[in-house]
């Protein structure tokens, strides 16, 4: 019999006798996890989230159309195949998807909009993606989401590197085509002459997307830094610092400043994190100063600059832009929720796919707000229910959080600096932003489990938060 006994899913058990002692030169025994394939399949997800803009731009933009929804078979499997080992958690979340998903379909096609594909795209996000966060949460413990971690960190050098040469260059040059090869370019707005450069995304916000993620995992490694690079957390850091300017991304700058306000609370927490919190600030400052005698970041820092005081004298500074554009927005979207069909216009109608098929939305003025996006496309009922579950859900995972960082497991609170917001009030109808809010919950879930020994070596993972 193997000396490797498995006593729950996904759970190795190692033998008592060290294995070096068992070990001969004929034979080495391995420790297989029985989840491997749906770990790969994760790992997949998550690389064809960073550099599925990159297929469509570069490599195989002739195929720009299908390759919007690369993810959705994959994410398919890996819903069929967890749930047929019995490990798709039952819970009121993913119940509520399945209905409202399914309700969805039926509304926009015999009372919306009328177009079952539109409708089917728009469902997926029910049925397929915000499940998966659960999949993330049940397959994945805290070791895999370090290994995440650690390789986000190490795109992060050449993922800065690309949005320096898309600000430099013109949007006709190469790097900076869009989807299907578009040789408008892929950058939006900006300032000084500057775009927004989408660094291997579809669009600029994936960009911002990626080093907000990156920005939890920095913090965290500075905290806990066995195991990582020097080199290459420092490295990483400069990255993320030059990447603020070079990205004109107002989000990234505050999503920057509420993980450092998470990180602030963890030194409140545990003092011990003190020393460390000082050095990253001051290996920081070095950086700064050190970027700040190069051209590339002042001129860089300049349109950043002149793009952040434009923004904030349309939206009336930083009280306008917390006040209307995000709080403003949510509180209009449930009390202005009459103002839209009682059953919606319909799943997907607000998406790319949307404007695309329907007639009559190319050009149409439709909201950022996504909360308002919600109602206006799934009606009032079935739009406060999607709300309230995203609100249920963050409160869940932000008290589970907290409650691991008083007993010393930094990882949850770190990534929910990230993901509170991400889960509460991303865009859905957006897929770069879908798939990072489906990323992010998982890992906020997964690293809740922490792999521990018991008294016989036995490897295990403390319950699921779901």
């Amino acid at each position: 019999m193997s000396p490797y006994l498995i006593n729950a899913p996904g759970v190795i058990n190692r033998p008592a006798t060290p294995i070096h002692k068992q070990e001969t030169q004929s034979s080495k025994l391995v420790a297989i996890d029985p989840n491997r394939h749906l770990k790969w399949g994760i790992w997949a997800y998550f690389l064809l989230l960073i550099f599925e803009g990159a297929l469509r731009k570069w490599f195989l933009p002739s195929l720009s159309t299908p390759l919007l929804i690369i993810r959705d078979p994959l994410a398919l499997w890996l819903l069929v195949k967890t749930w047929e080992r019995g490990l798709l958690p039952s819970n009121s979340y993913l119940t509520t998807m399945l209905l409202v998903g399914v309700s969805g379909i039926f509304a926009a096609t015999f009372l919306g909009h009328g177009n079952i594909t539109v409708a089917l795209f728009g469902a997926r996000v029910f049925l397929l993606h915000l499940p998966l966060i659960f999949v993330i949460g049940r397959i994945f413990n805290q070791e895999d989401v370090v290994r995440i971690g650690k390789v986000t960190l190490w795109m992060a050098i050449p993922m800065t590197v690309l949005i320096a040469l898309q600000f430099y260059s013109p949007q006709s040059a190469w790097v900076n085509r869009g989807v299907g090869g578009d040789l408008e370019g892929a950058g939006f707005g900006g300032a000084l002459g500057y775009f927004r450069p989408p660094g291997t995304f579809s669009f600029t916000n994936g960009n911002s997307l990626f080093f907000s993620f990156l920005t939890c995992f920095i913090l965290y490694f500075w905290f806990e830094p066995k195991g990582i690079n020097r080199f290459l957390l420092i490295g990483g850091t400069i990255a993320l610092i030059a990447a603020i300017p070079l990205s004109i991304s107002r989000g990234l700058f505050f999503q920057v400043g509420v993980s450092l306000f998470f990180a602030a609370i963890v030194i409140s927490r545990k003092p011990k994190f003190t020393r460390r919190f000082l050095w990253m600030a001051i290996g920081g400052v070095i950086a700064i100063i050190f970027l700040s005698n190069t051209v590339f970041f002042q001129t860089a820092t300049e349109a950043f600059s002149s793009r952040f005081e434009s923004a904030n004298e349309v939206e009336g500074g930083l009280e306008g832009v917390l006040g209307n554009r995000y709080l403003g927005g949510m509180f209009y979207a449930v009390t202005g929720s009459s103002d839209f069909p009682f059953f919606g216009y319909g799943l997907g109608i607000s998406s790319n796919v949307g404007i695309m098929l329907l007639p009559g939305m190319q050009g149409a003025d439709l909201s950022d707000q996504e909360w308002e996006r919600l109602i206006s496309e799934l009606g009032t009922v079935m739009g406060l229910i999607v709300i309230f579950l995203r609100l249920s859900l963050s409160l869940k995972i932000a008290f589970a959080s907290y409650q691991s960082l008083t007993k010393g497991n930094l990882l949850p609170w770190m990534l929910l600096s990230f993901g509170s917001l991400n889960v509460l009030q991303s865009q859905w109808a957006q897929p770069t932003s879908l798939g990072f809010c489906s990323l992010i919950g998982g890992l906020m879930i997964a690293s809740l489990r922490v792999p521990q020994y018991n008294a016989n070596f036995q490897l295990k993972a403390r319950d699921n938060l779901y």
